[in-house]
């Protein structure tokens, strides 16, 4: 006779303010139930998903920078302006590209705010819930991290909260150490805080914002450097204009540079350059500029491509990938 299998143990529940927190999908339901996340409270917060938005960051003041800070550059912070001003209790709120631990936002003891760009969407609305995770952090208690949550349907996004008159003006940083207040000392910073730090300081890849021209980073690998420059214009129209240049032999930034591609991300494209080792950000600002003049030019072209262009403009199309 077949042996009777143990009843399932059922977990003590791991609620959020009473709410369940979300975790795997393979993981245990914190809701103690003893079934896994995904065939428990995963499944109905699947259906809430909202629908995905292209573009999360548009109507934004610095929308091309939005897009660099989420998925280029490792370290950065931006100032933030409210509609309607700060509340009281809180002298600053900052978006930042991560913060330790991936925790969504920081609300720290002096009661500022520490807005985190570069994590995982519950969604398929970045901005609502981004806007989200600023409500709460607003809420929170000083000193505590804000968790990760399954976002209402409804609710405000970014541009709903945000000062959208405002400026939006990226400091990139060389590593992390804006997670530790400026009162404070890194030598001071609980055990985990600082093996966070120091894990993503040895990660960083080197990257600096060009001046000269918008939303273009430049960036230090091992192997060559990167120019990688999110552009606004309207996709079809921006590769016409690559291709006239490409073909046209003035789609590089001088001698050793090439133009190698482009990704899409948050709707938004990003044409990137190859740069031999050695050439720094200083030394492509000029070229830049320059570029930027010539593909002012060719955009404003409505003439059909030639044969050699629309060759290049294939070659382009097939070395694009889409990152969001």
């Amino acid at each position: 006779m077949a042996k009777k299998r143990p009843a399932a143990k059922t977990a003590k529940p791991q609620l959020n303010n009473g709410e369940i927190p979300v975790v795997g999908a393979r993981e245990p339901c914190p809701c103690g139930s003893g079934r896994r996340y995904k065939a428990c409270h995963g499944a109905a917060a699947a259906h809430a998903v909202t629908e995905h938005v292209q573009r999360p960051f548009e109507g934004l003041p610095g929308e091309c920078d939005w897009v660099a800070l989420r998925e280029l550059v490792p370290a950065a912070t931006v100032p933030l302006s409210l509609k309607g001003g700060l509340p009281e209790g809180v002298p600053s709120v900052t978006l930042v590209t991560v913060l330790p631990m991936a925790w969504p936002a920081l609300r720290r003891e002096d009661g500022s705010v520490l807005l985190g760009l570069q994590n995982e969407s519950s969604s398929g609305d970045l901005g609502r819930d981004m806007a989200d995770t600023l409500e709460r952090a607003l809420a929170a208690e000083p000193g505590t991290p804000v968790a990760a949550r399954r976002v209402p349907a409804e609710g405000p996004r970014l541009q709903d909260l945000l000062d959208t008159d405002g400026g939006f003006e990226p400091v990139v940083h060389s590593g992390f150490e804006f997670w530790i207040p400026e009162s404070e000392s890194a030598q001071n910073a609980s055990p985990e805080i600082a093996a966070s730090l120091e894990r993503a300081n040895a990660a960083a890849i080197p990257t600096v914002k060009l001046t000269g021209v918008d939303a273009a980073y430049w960036c230090e690998t091992p192997d060559k450097n990167h120019l990688r420059w999110v552009m606004p214009h309207p996709e079809e129209k921006l590769l016409d204009a690559l291709a006239r240049l490409h073909a046209a032999g003035t789609s590089s930034l001088g001698e050793g540079t090439k133009l190698v591609g482009s990704f899409r991300a948050h709707g938004l494209m990003v044409p990137v350059w190859d740069l031999p080792t050695g050439v720094t950000a200083d030394d492509v600002e000029k070229p830049a500029a320059e570029f930027a003049e010539r593909l002012a030019g060719a955009l404003a072209t409505d003439a059909p491509l030639t044969t050699e262009e629309r060759r290049a403009r294939g070659g382009l199309t097939n070395r694009q990938v889409t990152l969001s």
